[in-house]
């Protein structure tokens, strides 16, 4: 699924919305700078997450070449996409 801008910041919005009302932050900045803040920081986990995504698919096409008889793409792309999101330490 794509997210854009807008909605990373929608998402950041209502995050720092109800951590507001539950006073869950002290602002030591304005606020406006903290949920600009909070929005490129899920621009870049999310980024992160669809380069990891490029890379399953790329390992998959290879291994798919090298194994055309039974290679089930479906089965492999979860097990690849968890370990690689291990090896580099990315959150899904």
């Amino acid at each position: 699924m794509k997210l854009t801008t807008s909605q990373l910041h929608a998402i950041a919005s209502k995050v720092l919305e109800t951590w507001k009302k539950q006073n869950l932050v002290v602002f030591k900045q304005d606020e406006k700078k903290v949920l600009d803040r909070m929005t490129q920081a899920l621009r870049a986990d999310y980024q992160k997450e669809l380069d990891l995504e490029l890379e399953v698919n790329k390992m998959l096409d290879q291994l798919e070449r090298t194994n055309s008889g039974e290679f089930q793409r479906f089965k492999m792309y979860p097990l690849i996409k968890r370990q690689l999101a291990k090896d580099k330490k990315v959150i899904l």
